[in-house]
């Protein structure tokens, strides 16, 4: 198998239980470098949980996650991260009084001098701001002031500095969690245009939205999950748009 027909991310016959709920029933999916892969499903369907399981919250307990074909146990999410997985959740989790560069390299700054053990270093502010800065830059995303605390800034530009965060450590996969939600319309262009330049840019992307517009604009592939199980997986497009929606809330056939 070529290099890039191996997934970025593999999820192999994922079960979770928590007590008598059975929360993932053998789910399986890929996801490859420099596409969308939607993940689909009412709520209560997995997806919430399937995402915590990549992440690194939670533990399966039964099935695997590969990362470019190599088995890994992600017990939590320091770990996840340091494998190259990022997740954007809806509350962003970025600290209002704090810069954008701070919040990029929150509890990862960048210190000096190598050779001390890390509580004794100094911190290379310089350095935080100027690959934040090119992050930004790169991404195309446009802020009213860099130095200022992102309480002071929208909710498209808060959930763009929380996409570009997760692009900076991101190695192998970025999950985006309703990245849209609660957003205008122009503001949600904005996160939109953000994901298609992280495709293109060769990032894997699993993305979760109820927006079925979105989902034909962006994604390559869509996965849909219903109690616990895969049900289904398709290229979204028009045509099939209402065969996604019929898998979604159980109305097949």
């Amino acid at each position: 198998m070529s290099a890039a027909a191996i997934p970025a991310l593999s999820v192999r016959d994922a079960h979770k239980r928590f007590g008598a709920v059975h929360a993932l029933k053998g789910v399986s999916l890929d996801a490859f470098r420099g596409q969308v892969l939607a993940l689909l499903g009412d709520n209560g369907a997995g997806k919430s949980t399937l995402v915590r399981c990549i992440s690194g919250v939670h533990a399966l307990d039964e099935g695997e996650l590969l990362l470019d074909g190599e088995a890994v146990s992600l017990s939590t999410p320091a770990q996840a991260r340091r494998a190259g997985i990022e997740t954007v959740y809806q509350d962003l989790a970025l600290f209002d009084n704090l810069t954008p560069a701070q919040n990029f390299y929150c509890g990862r700054e960048i210190s000096f001098p190598k050779w001390l053990p890390r509580p004794l270093r100094f911190l290379n502010a310089p350095a935080m701001d100027r690959e934040a800065a090119s992050v930004i830059d790169r991404l195309k995303v446009r802020l009213p002031k860099f130095d200022a605390p992102v309480a002071l800034m929208s909710g498209g530009q808060r959930q763009a500095i929380a996409v570009a965060r997760a692009t900076v450590f991101a190695r192998n996969v970025v999950i985006l969690d309703e990245p849209t939600a609660a957003l205008g319309l122009r503001e949600s262009r904005k996160v939109l245009d953000l994901v298609h330049q992280l495709r293109d840019e060769g990032n894997a992307v699993i993305l979760i939205t109820h927006n079925m517009e979105h989902v034909i604009e962006l994604a390559d592939r869509a996965v849909v999950l219903r109690q616990g199980q895969k049900v289904g997986e398709l290229k979204p497009d028009r045509a099939n748009q209402q065969e996604l929606v019929s898998m979604i809330v159980g109305a097949e056939g």
